[in-house]
C-alpha cells in the first residue's frame, strides 16, 4: 500500500509560497517590511536558523533543531542563530503542532515563522487568501508530467491513499486540476498532521489489512509524512533533499526522479 500527500509532493513550484509570505509582508510597518524580506530570502537559500527540518517555538521566537526520527530537540538558536541551553526544553520525544512549536517541514512554514517573528499573530486569513489565488485563474499548478498515468496504475496493483492537510474542498480542486479525481482507494483531508500522522497511518493499516512493513509514506515533509511511517515499521520516501537513504527510507530530489525508479515495481505488483 501506498499513501501520498499531496500538497508539494503531486505537484511542483514554489511561487505560492512567495505569494504567501508578500501578503504578510504588506501587512507590517515599512521599516521591518525589508528584515522580513531579508530573513525570508536567506531560510529560502538554508542560511537562516530557521530552515526545512528545524522547527519554531512560536511563544519563546526559538528555533529547535530536531532529530526527525525521534522527534529529540538536539539544539536550540535565537532567530540570529546564537546557541542557546537545550535543557529548557523536555529531553524526550517533542510534540509538533500547528501554532505553538511548529515543524518546519516544507515550504508553507517558513513565511509562518517570518510572519511570527515579526509580529503577525494570526496567518490563517493569508494563508486561505493564499489558497484563493492558487484556485484562480491567475495561478497555474506545475503538473508533473505523467504522475497520473502513473498513479492509475499503481492503484491498479495496490491500494493508494491520499493523506493531506488540505479541508475537503480544496483538496477536490487540486486533483481535478491534477487529473487525479478517482484514482487513489481513499483520500484523507483536513489530516492534521503532523499530530495526528501516526494514528491516521495506524488507521489505514488496520483498515486495508497491512503489514506495517509493506506500507510506504511519500511526502516532501519530512516531519508530517515521513518519520511517523519510519516510528510505525513502514516504509518512507522523502521527496527533498539533505536526506541520505537508509533501511526503510528513500530519498528522491524530484517525484519524477521517484516515480521513474518505482515503476519497474508496478508489474511485479499485479502479478
Amino acid at each position: 500500500m501506498y499513501i501520498f500527500d499531496l500538497d508539494g509532493t503531486l505537484y511542483q513550484g514554489t511561487a505560492h509560497f512567495d505569494y504567501y509570505a508578500a501578503l504578510m509582508k504588506q501587512e507590517l510597518p515599512a521599516e521591518w517590511q525589508r528584515a522580513f524580506v531579508r530573513d525570508y530570502e536567506k531560510m529560502k537559500r538554508g542560511e537562516h536558523a530557521v530552515k526545512i527540518g528545524t522547527a519554531y517555538d512560536t511563544e519563546q521566537d526559538t528555533i529547535l533543531e530536531v532529530d526527525a526520527f525521534t522527534s529529540r530537540i538536539t539544539a536550540v538558536k535565537s532567530w540570529s542563530g546564537e546557541e542557546l541551553d537545550v535543557s529548557t526544553y523536555t529531553e524526550g520525544p517533542q510534540s509538533f503542532d500547528l501554532e505553538r512549536i511548529v515543524a518546519i517541514g516544507d515550504g508553507w512554514w517558513l513565511p509562518f515563522a517570518c510572519a511570527r517573528h515579526y509580529g503577525i499573530r494570526d496567518c490563517q486569513p493569508f494563508y486561505h487568501e493564499t489558497k484563493r489565488y492558487m484556485a484562480s485563474e491567475a495561478f497555474q499548478l506545475e503538473k508533473i508530467e505523467g504522475l497520473p498515468v502513473f498513479l492509475k496504475q499503481l492503484s491498479e496493483a495496490v491500494p493508494t491513499v491520499l493523506v493531506t492537510n488540505s479541508d475537503a474542498e480544496d483538496t477536490d480542486r487540486l486533483l481535478g486540476e491534477l487529473d487525479m479525481r478517482g484514482i487513489f482507494h481513499k483520500v484523507v483531508p483536513s489530516a492534521g498532521k503532523p499530530a495526528a500522522a501516526a494514528s491516521l497511518f495506524e488507521e489505514l493499516i488496520n483498515e486495508f489489512e497491512h503489514m506495517p512493513q509493506s506500507v510506504t509514506s511519500v511526502g516532501d515533509n519530512l516531519m508530517n509524512d515521513v518519520a511517523p511511517a519510519l516510528r510505525l515499521g513502514m516504509r518512507g520516501v522523502f521527496i527533498g533533499t539533505s536526506v541520505k537513504s537508509g533501511d526503510r527510507l528513500e530519498q528522491a530530489y524530484t517525484m519524477s526522479e521517484w516515480m521513474e525508479r518505482e515503476k519497474h515495481r508496478i508489474s511485479r505488483y499485479a502479478r
